[in-house]
Parts: C-alpha cells; structure tokens; sequence
C-alpha cells in the first residue's frame, strides 16, 4: 500500500512539475515590454580635442548593435519610450608603464563619453553620466597602426557599460 501511495505522489508530481517552465534571460536586460517599447539612440558627435574620424559614427553604431541584438526594443533615432543621447568629450593618448632606460615602454588610448539617458516612462530612472575606458599597446607601434582594434575594444566595454546602467541596472 505504501509504494502505491508513494507512486501516486510521485506521478502527481511529475504531472505538476511537466506544466512547469523556468525561463533565464542571460542578456541581463530589466525590461517591462508592456509599458516599453523603443529606445532612441542619437547619433554621439565627436566632440574631443583629438579626433578620430570614424569614431562618432563607430560609437553610435555599436550602442545600437548592443541595443538591438540584447533587447526587443525597436531601435529609433529619436521619439523612443527610452531616449539615449551624449558626445565623445575625449580621445586621448598618455604615457603608461615607463621601461628600465626611462622611457615610456606603454601609450594608453582613453576614449571618455558623457551620456543622457532620459526614461519617458519611468522619469526617476533617468541620469546623466560620464563614461570612460582605455585599452594600452607598446609605446613604439604609432596609433594609427593600432587604433581601429584599439577602438573597437573600447567601444565595446562602453557600449556595454551604457547598456548595463540604463536597462540591465547592474
């Protein structure tokens, strides 16, 4: 009697749990599609000291890819539920790591982007903000040499950082 009990139990069980679907969202993103819909993304002018001349665009581009490939939001240039605008304030080069004979043995690109990020739906959510990130290479290659991969690393890391602060909240 008590295996058939136990085996009515684990049956029961099975046919509840079957019903039952975990869903896992591995893109981070905290978004409530009911109530948001787009995200505008101006274009971010290149408005540095130093200019790189594909940067604005390349930045741009690679916010929206992040955008678009991460979340269900339409990608708009502008009128979106969730509105993103900003401009590179800084592209620039310093010395890193100073070798034995005191010269510089590593340059550091350091690209800074400010950011507005304006949430139409949840107004309290909005922000201002300054990113910032660099990727370093040896001191005797020149930049233009290295600047296009240069870039698209730190493009990335920011396209990454805007993305998590504004619809991920890590």
């Amino acid at each position: 009697m008590f295996n058939v009990e136990r085996n009515i139990v684990i049956l029961f069980l099975m046919v509840l749990l079957s019903g039952c679907a975990i869903s896992y969202k591995f893109n981070g993103a905290n978004i409530n599609y009911q109530t948001t819909h787009s995200i505008s993304i101006a274009d971010f002018p290149n408005n540095a000291a130093m200019v790189n001349p594909t940067l604005s665009s390349d930045l741009t581009e690679g916010i929206r890819e992040m955008f678009q490939r991460q979340t269900r939001l339409e990608v708009l240039r502008k009128g979106g539920d969730l509105e993103l605008e900003g401009e590179i304030i800084g592209y620039d080069i310093s010395q890193g790591a100073i070798s034995t004979n005191s010269y510089a043995a590593e340059s550091k690109l350091t690209i800074r982007v400010t950011v507005h990020f304006t949430n139409n739906i949840y107004p309290e959510e909005s922000f201002d903000k300054t990113y910032s990130a660099y990727q370093t290479f040896d001191a005797s290659q020149l930049l233009t040499d290295v600047q296009d991969e240069l870039c698209a690393v730190i493009i990335k890391e920011i396209a990454e950082s805007i993305y998590n602060d504004t619809v991920a909240k890590w």
